[in-house]
């Protein structure tokens, strides 16, 4: 393989490694979000629990107190009746303490089913807390996680780079030029290999000329489909000149 290709071969890999290890990083912060949010989802569970939980308790202490002044009402109606000559009174307050009874009934057959309904909700809100407590404990690992997981790929990047810039430094300054507008044009695919007549790269076949140049490997050639720099690919040329890679 031509020296001036598998430099830009060597340089390849490691831009390419360091492409995809940008990639990873910059999926972190979207990755804090998704755990963060669902955190916040079960934070606003719990409470949303709380919040309903209490509000039947509300209304169950509303009710004991409307009970409560009915039967102060009854035991008030009582004395009076004790104190009272008229029938036609005494038989009005007993009315009065018929229906009060009634309605005592009837609130507490709704306290109740509000009590049951309430029982109901504190184990949902039991549940509620326990499940984000779990999550608190897992979003805690799993951020730790992602700091690791951060500073090991900025290690790693960093000893591509410094890699890349040990194979880069005896390249001539317009070949690396054009590799490196080739690579942020091409997807990452600046140097290819060809196989018989077509470049891995555009798949097109190229000249016959084009052909002989790569193969006989004096000159650095480009494919005229696409521009991009081609190396003579065999099942082991790849493997032979960049074994120690």
């Amino acid at each position: 393989m031509l020296a001036e290709v598998e430099k830009l071969l060597r340089v390849q890999e490691h831009d390419q490694k360091i492409a995809a290890i940008e990639k990873e990083l910059a999926g972190i912060p979207l990755e804090e979000e998704d755990i963060k949010e669902k955190l916040e989802d079960d934070g606003k569970a719990a409470e949303d629990a709380k919040s309903t939980f209490q509000h039947t308790e509300v209304a169950i202490k509303n009710l004991e107190l409307d009970i409560e002044t009915r039967r102060d009402s009854i035991t008030k109606l009582k004395v009076q009746q004790f104190e009272t000559k008229k029938n036609e009174e005494f038989r009005r307050m007993n009315g009065e303490i018929e229906r009060y009874e009634k309605e005592i009934i009837g609130l507490e057959d709704q306290e109740i089913e509000l009590m049951e309904t309430a029982e109901g909700q504190k184990k949902a809100l039991m549940a509620a807390r326990e499940k984000l407590a779990e999550s608190e404990e897992d979003i805690s690992n799993e951020l730790e996680d992602l700091v690791a997981l951060k500073k090991n790929l900025e290690a790693n990047r960093e000893e591509e780079i410094s890699e890349r810039t040990k194979h880069e430094a005896p390249v001539d300054n317009e070949l690396l030029e054009n590799y490196r507008r080739l690579f942020k044009a091409k997807n990452g695919m600046a140097v290819v290999g060809l196989v018989d007549e077509f470049c891995q790269g555009c798949h097109m076949k190229v000249v016959k000329s084009t052909k002989v140049e790569v193969k006989v490997e004096k000159q650095v050639t480009t494919c005229e489909n696409c521009g991009r720099i081609l190396y003579w690919w065999t099942d082991d040329s790849v493997g032979k000149n960049l074994g120690d890679y």
